[in-house]
């Protein structure tokens, strides 16, 4: 998908699975879902940060180390980004390869890094001591929680529609997951399931994860800090705390860039009023072989794509759960729902 539509509503999904489990967790991701949704993806896809600069208009374009050779904005030239940081241009290729399998644990790492990785069968253990973190080195306030939360359903998603791990049956266009694919997949989930079966409202929910604060507790969860904690007796390797005054310069410009880019990718998701009815934008029905937006959606339910969707909310559920299980510091985080108002009522209206 786009990567902040598909993991928001992984996050989503994942979250109204945990509520009908009853997940200790659930209600600390309710009262604090701009948190979580902000960890499901600024938690983790720290690659965002424009790939280049358009020069007739001087506007960031792009994504991260994805080629760009003519701007998306005028169609003319444009020149390569970076990240000014203590003297040095950091190049987008230079942010992905040094941090993206920091942030995804069990895959992405790059080089001699690759020793690194976390097995996936060992995540819940990871998360479980990044969780126990972030109530005891980054409390008392809740929102470290559900910042943390919201990155490992990121880990999850990613790893699941990646073929990382198995757990997903979708075969749509040419695969699970392409580039043809992911604007049907975008589009599916923006307007037929978001809008449509959920009522989301996508501006306001893209507004708020933005506007989320840097947690410390992301260069921690991603070992690019001092090693301590539980995360620290988990683990004694990886860890780097001279990448963290670069990896905190490099979450801010995530927040500045994903501010321009929400506007932008709500445009583009956006449908067009043809005579033959609601059309896509041109742009994304070419990257999908030409396909119209309702071949796309006829294409995405004969794939199942509703049912994709539901594994992966399973899944992320399941070891959200999992987690919950190994730390016990989540059980004693409050409700704040009792006792009832009722019972309120029959004590203090006499």
């Amino acid at each position: 998908m786009s990567g902040i539509i598909g993991h928001t509503m992984y996050a989503l999904l994942g979250l109204r699975c945990a509520q009908a489990q009853e997940l200790p967790i659930a209600r600390v991701l309710s009262r604090h879902l701009p948190s979580y949704l902000g960890g499901a993806y600024l938690g983790c896809d720290v690659g965002t940060v424009p790939a280049a600069i358009c020069q007739d208009t001087d506007q960031p374009v792009g994504y991260g180390a994805a080629k760009v050779t003519r701007s998306p904005l005028t169609g003319g030239a444009v020149k390569p980004w970076a990240l000014s940081f203590d003297g040095r241009e950091i190049a987008p290729r230079e942010i992905h390869d040094r941090f993206y399998g920091r942030a995804h644990l069990a895959f992405g790492w790059r080089g001699a890094d690759g020793a690194l990785a976390v097995p996936w069968e060992k995540l819940p253990d990871y998360f479980a001591a990044a969780a126990g973190d972030a109530i005891e080195l980054f409390g008392p306030g809740e929102r470290p929680l559900a910042y943390c939360f919201g990155w490992m359903t990121h880990v999850i998603g990613d790893g699941l529609i990646k073929s990382v791990a198995p757990g997903v049956d979708l075969h749509l266009l040419d695969g699970k997951y392409t580039p043809a694919n992911r604007p049907i997949q975008d589009l599916m989930t923006f307007h037929e399931i978001g809008v449509k079966e959920l009522d989301l409202n996508w501006a306001a929910l893209l507004r708020d994860l933005v506007e989320t604060p840097i947690e410390p507790a992301q260069t921690h969860y991603m070992r690019a800090a001092i090693r301590r904690g539980r995360l620290g007796e988990f683990t004694a390797a990886g860890w780097q705390p001279k990448d963290e005054p670069l990896l905190l310069a490099i979450l801010a410009e995530n927040r500045r860039y994903q501010r321009i880019r929400n506007e932008r990718i709500i445009k583009e998701l956006s449908l067009r009023d043809t005579p033959a009815g609601p059309q896509c934008d041109p742009a994304l029905s070419k990257r999908a072989g030409g396909l119209t937006w309702p071949q796309m959606k006829t294409l995405a339910n004969k794939a199942n794509f509703h049912h994709a969707l539901w594994q992966i909310g399973e899944r992320v559920a399941e070891i959200l759960g999992e987690v919950c299980k190994r730390q016990p510091l989540i059980k004693g985080t409050p409700k704040l729902d009792t006792p009832s108002w009722k019972e309120l009522t029959a004590r203090w209206s006499k």
